[in-house]
């Protein structure tokens, strides 16, 4: 496969050639008075990229599913009750992780293309009169299936049955990219990796941490030693730091704001509308049950019956050396997944689009070369960004 070819998966991204620059940077003592502003740089970029103004950010060298379980051991306690939905690969490896660290979790079963059901959360916590529930999961993103879940529904729902549990978030393939408000919504713990919006190598595991769960961190009594909040929090990185990682997040961060999380929220959706109206052009349709909840960073594409997904993704990177994302569980092999977040122009998505177009064509599919092209082109030239349309 071509490096010269953007990947079309949903994380990790295209990295931009000045934050992959931020990265290679020598060797540094990381208790020097060089790496402090580094690190400074990177954590309070992040708290302007999701939105928050109290509380802490820690970062660890670790992925996403790293954050998860600094989020649930730092604040719960063995056999605490968890509510959670079980709509996806992503939801569904958070459940795990929780079960495996002995949580007692409320699992509420939604279809795969769904998203979080507010309404059964809902009833949930108001019949939850004596608080026996802990922490509400949300996965804000499901990018198995290409859904964004309502936060702000959520956190309505609990404050309108009064419920104190911790709201925990899972951004990983949503912070950096989609809307994000983290005081607004009332997140107590919102999980990002480095590889997404950030447009990263893989490596840092990012969490946001609010006032109320620093003061859980307190009480938790799952076991934790190097997730451990309390030791990154002292003032001194407790342990090696991935220095690169975090001179890339600071340029990365830098970037973001630059552009302006407005616009960059902009860019997304754009990008991810020119893509669906691609797929109806080709007779398809998304994953996601309706336009609601349609992700604007990865769409999981349905497929005809007795096309494999999988063997389209394989077959797209043999013969023309670019990556799509194959399906995962309950959908694996039926859907293809194709990811528009992070270092992504209009440009870049109509090749993705053409390509995908070709393997379709040679797998078997019954769709018009072009079509996804042109539509997308179509929606592309009516839907210019407001610079662009200043220029003209």
């Amino acid at each position: 496969m071509s490096d010269q070819n953007p990947v079309f998966i949903p994380g990790p991204t295209n990295i931009p050639e000045a934050i992959r620059k931020a990265c290679d940077i020598p060797t540094m003592d990381h208790r020097s008075a060089a790496f402090p502003p580094i690190f400074e740089a990177a954590k309070s970029g992040v708290k302007q990229v999701i939105g928050m103004t109290e509380g802490e950010v820690v970062i660890f060298p670790a992925s996403g599913t790293g954050g998860w379980e600094a989020s649930v051991t730092n604040t719960l306690s063995p056999g605490d009750k968890v509510l959670a939905a079980r709509h996806g690969m992503f939801s569904q490896k958070w459940i795990d992780l929780c079960q495996r660290h002995g949580l007692d979790v409320q699992v509420i079963e939604a279809p795969w293309g769904s998203g979080v059901p507010v309404e059964v959360f809902a009833q949930t916590l108001a019949a939850d009169t004596g608080h026996a529930i802990k922490a509400v999961l949300v996965t804000h993103n499901e990018t198995a299936t290409g859904v964004t879940s309502d936060v702000g529904a959520v956190r309505a729902a609990m404050n309108a049955a009064k419920h104190p549990a911790l709201l925990m978030v899972d951004g990983v393939s949503s912070i950096g990219s989609l809307d994000f408000r983290m005081d607004e919504w009332g997140v107590d713990l919102a999980v990002a990796g480095s590889q997404k919006g950030f447009m990263l190598p893989a490596g840092l595991a990012i969490v946001g941490i609010s006032p109320k769960a620093l003061a859980a961190m307190e009480t938790g009594g799952l076991p934790r030693c190097f997730f451990d909040f309390r030791d990154m929090l002292t003032g001194i990185y407790p342990y090696t730091p991935a220095v690169g990682l975090l001179n890339g997040l600071a340029k990365s961060v830098d970037m973001l704001l630059d552009e302006g999380m407005d616009n960059v929220r902009a860019r997304h959706h754009r990008i991810a509308e020119g893509v669906r109206q691609a797929v109806a052009a080709w007779g398809l349709s998304p994953c996601a049950v309706s336009p609601a909840l349609y992700s604007d960073t990865v769409t999981a594409i349905m497929l005809p019956e007795g096309i494999d997904g999988n063997a389209l993704c394989q077959h797209a990177a043999d013969a023309y050396g670019v990556a799509y994302g194959a399906g995962l569980g309950a959908v694996a092999g039926k859907v293809f997944r194709i990811g528009h977040l992070g270092m992504m122009t209009d440009v870049m998505a109509l090749a993705g689009i053409a390509t995908a177009e070709m393997a379709m064509a040679d797998m078997g599919v019954d769709v018009t070369l072009g079509s996804g092209v042109a539509a997308a082109q179509d929606y592309y030239r009516k839907n210019k960004p407001a610079h662009v349309r200043a220029a003209a």
